[in-house]
């Protein structure tokens, strides 16, 4: 019996396309820059390093970044990117104490999961302070952003009744980030503090809840109170 032909059978050779290959090697260029910013500081990741880390020619991070101020701002938004599509999934439908809530654990959990690229991310963020560049215009714009939806939550727990009128919701939301900021470079000075960084997370979440009070017009509270409250909890 003859023997039957595999040239039809023989799966085809799939070619990626060239925006296929340019989301790949970006992907390894970051992943190359971030475990050297963690590792060696930002002074000594070079574009060099990077290319080579990343299994390319030297001349790749160049030419797809044009300079390190690129590369470092290409890793800031692709990061900022990820933690904010989380924090919307987690706070999606909430409003208040509740999206703080999420928002605190979707924080923790994402220094869990993606230690490396938070490190990096900050390292960057906090490098970018009193410099104008690029760089610095990227992390006021997330700052902005991160504080419009803080402002947002508080403002739509206002509306619900689930937070006291008497609050000033930007404060609280700038408040509320500046604790967010400092839990994370008490983690950047000792990473090892797993276990001291998840109770500041969880601290967190009970002084916002202990602030953040429904409304208690029936208990006798007086607005003085609330606010010496407000200006001294955190």
């Amino acid at each position: 019996m003859p023997k039957q032909s595999t040239a039809n059978t023989e799966k085809p050779v799939q070619r990626i396309s060239h925006a296929q290959r340019t989301e790949r090697s970006d992907t390894r260029m970051f992943e190359a820059t971030v475990a050297l910013i963690v590792e060696q500081g930002t002074e000594k990741t070079t574009l060099k390093a990077v290319g080579e880390g990343a299994g390319y020619s030297r001349g790749l991070a160049g030419s797809r970044f044009n300079s390190k101020q690129g590369l470092f701002c290409y890793v800031i938004k692709r990061v900022a990117e990820v933690w904010l599509g989380e924090m919307k999934l987690s706070t999606e439908g909430l409003s208040g104490f509740s999206a703080i809530s999420a928002a605190i654990d979707a924080h923790y959990n994402f220094c869990k999961l993606a230690p490396q690229q938070v490190r990096a991310y900050y390292i960057l963020w906090f490098e970018s302070i009193g410099l104008e560049t690029e760089m610095q215009d990227i992390v006021v714009a997330i700052h902005h952003r991160r504080l419009n939806d803080v402002i947002e939550w508080i403002s739509s727990g206002k509306k619900a009744g689930e937070i006291s009128d008497d609050f000033d919701a930007e404060a609280v939301a700038r408040q509320f980030l500046s604790t967010v900021t400092g839990i994370i470079y008490q983690w950047l000075i000792d990473p090892s503090q797993d276990e001291l960084i998840k109770s500041l997370h969880d601290d967190l979440k009970s002084t916002m809840k202990l602030l953040l009070k429904p409304n208690e017009a029936d208990s006798g509270s007086e607005p003085m109170d609330r606010e010496a409250n407000q200006t001294n909890v955190i």
